[in-house]
């Protein structure tokens, strides 16, 4: 899957109707109502004015598609997303930019119920299976491309353990 592909399905479709209702309706107040009344933008050429009036516009839509995808992928992730939402919408993207510095990891389906388990969490809640790999010397949980232990040194290519838990 592809980048944008993947943008395109977390912004919700509300938030891409509001954003091309806007660059329509600014495209067209910007080049109906604003240009024809100032008096510098007068003397522009027609092919001037329609990519001035094609361009300037872009930031509004733009902006509501990028508060949209907050609003899509903190629901995604489980996360406040009406929150993360109203943080979003604070000038200059400092709500944007927090969000992708704190937001959550994206949660998984556990192996053996589909149950979609968050990140933080070891054991499924439901069926208790394990969804993370743990150390064999010393329980500790272990990321699926560690080649030892950060905490014992263990080599964990030579067989981990994935349903003993820290505790047993």
């Amino acid at each position: 899957m592809s980048q944008t592909n993947g943008f395109w399905k977390v912004v919700p479709p509300t938030a891409k109707i509001i954003a091309a209702i806007s660059y329509v309706g600014f495209g067209l107040l910007m080049r109906f109502a604003m240009l024809p009344t100032d008096p510098d933008m007068r003397q522009w050429l027609d092919w001037q004015k329609d990519l001035f009036s094609a361009g300037v516009p872009l930031v509004v839509p733009l902006y509501v598609l990028v508060v949209g995808y907050v609003y899509g992928d903190a629901k995604r992730r489980g996360m406040r997303r009406v929150m993360w939402t109203i943080l979003a919408c604070l000038p200059y993207f400092v709500g944007v930019i927090a969000y992708f510095i704190l937001r959550d990891p994206l949660p998984r389906p556990c192996p053996n119920c589909q149950t979609v388990v968050r990140a933080a969490f070891p054991f499924c809640p439901k069926c208790g299976t394990s969804v993370t790999r743990f150390c064999s010397q010393c329980r500790h949980a272990a990321e699926p491309t560690w080649a030892h232990c950060p905490y014992c040194g263990a080599n964990l290519a030579a067989g981990l353990p994935t349903t003993a838990g820290p505790g047993e």
